[in-house]
């Protein structure tokens, strides 16, 4: 009995082990998933703060490769953003509201030049279809609803831009967020280094090499994604400033932003100018000058910028991207959206490294066996 034992014990260990991997890694998750269940009100700024230090990391660390201390370049990297956002913001936001005031100030000829080309669109209809099925009270109920539907539209854009500027004056983004930033920018190898030690010792390079990859694309896609959405708005506003669309800039620039979001950019900017483009403009010339911007832009996003500044790096096909946007957004609202992108590369790697190894393992090259006939 006595030499027994021992070789239950060495056969149950490795059981046991498994057991409390799995046990470990179902209560970290489960931890992390309740505290952003009770505490997504206040993460916000402590995201945007470690979005801040991983974006700014790379120009910290050859900041101090040239013999800069590490505090006094987080110090200076971090006030250098806050000076470009105030910039901005100071430049920007008073073209914008002087925009949205032209946008309100003629709600009333949007709304007739919306009426008349209601009712000129359904007099065709009724042309060629017949009465029978467009009727003078579908005219009616067209022409009169397209004012009521501008003048909500200009009010919900304008309390939007109002309310912006106070979202952007909240206490907990201006100041908890740039201080906290600079700790986390100035410790950031320091908190590396300490989560580096966690690792268990038999998956340790397993997990530095899929920390590695999960690196790679985040960064690339950061990166890559901020330039584009920089260059799209920057063409779209002077593209629709330049054919005379009224609203072009705020149109253009709120396009090009939202470009992060593959698509969604493009579509809402287009559906945007062109119904604008409809209500400003008397001839079709002005639409086609609105549509041929936005068709030259599919073209240079498409075959100019993406490849250039993505390319084959980023391995984020944009469904998974949209959907990672949209759950996370629907689960914790701007903060899922600020955490969907970090978490959607990681199921990514992860996903890409499990497949590797059931294609590698007998599960799958395991052939069939032959049944007697």
């Amino acid at each position: 009995m006595n030499e027994i034992r021992p070789v239950a014990s060495a056969a149950a260990r490795p059981q046991s082990t498994r057991t409390a991997r799995l046990l470990l890694l179902a209560a970290v998750l489960a931890a992390a998933w309740l505290m952003l269940q009770l505490f997504a009100s206040i993460l916000l700024p402590f995201v945007a703060a470690c979005g801040i230090a991983y974006v700014l990391d790379p120009a910290c660390t050859r900041l101090t490769r040239a013999r800069i201390p590490r505090g006094l370049a987080s110090l200076a990297l971090v006030l250098g953003l806050i000076l470009v956002l105030l910039l901005c913001a100071l430049l920007l936001y008073p073209v914008i509201v002087h925009q949205v005031g032209i946008l309100v100030g003629h709600v009333p000829d949007y709304a007739r030049g919306l009426s008349a080309f209601a009712t000129k669109l359904i007099g065709w209809f009724q042309q060629h279809l017949g009465p029978d099925y467009v009727d003078a009270r579908l005219s009616e109920l067209a022409s009169g609803q397209a004012g009521e539907m501008l003048g909500f539209l200009a009010g919900a854009v304008s309390r939007l831009v109002g309310g912006g500027y106070a979202l952007f004056n909240v206490l907990s983004l201006a100041i908890v967020t740039p201080v906290v930033g600079f700790y986390l920018l100035r410790d950031w190898p320091r908190v590396i280094a300490m989560v580096d030690s966690w690792l268990p010792r038999r998956y340790q390079g397993v997990l530095r090499a899929q920390a590695r990859e999960v690196d790679r694309i985040l960064s690339a896609w950061v990166r890559g994604q901020a330039m584009c959405c920089m260059i799209l708005a920057l063409f779209y506003a002077v593209g629709l400033s330049a054919v005379g669309l009224e609203l072009g800039l705020v149109v253009g620039l709120t396009a090009g932003f939202l470009s992060f979001i593959p698509y969604v950019g493009t579509i809402t900017g287009a559906v945007a100018s062109i119904g604008l483009a409809f209500a400003q403009f008397p001839t079709w010339q002005g639409v086609l000058r609105v549509v041929a911007v936005f068709l030259v832009g599919q073209i240079l996003e498409g075959y100019v910028i993406y490849p250039r500044f993505l390319g084959d790096r980023v391995e984020l096909p944009a469904v998974w991207v949209i959907f990672a946007l949209f759950a996370g957004g629907a689960a914790f609202g701007f903060l899922g959206v600020m955490l969907a992108v970090p978490v959607a590369a990681t199921l990514g790697v992860l996903t890409r490294f499990w497949l590797r190894r059931y294609l590698a393992s007998p599960l799958y090259l395991e052939p069939p066996q032959d049944r007697a006939m």
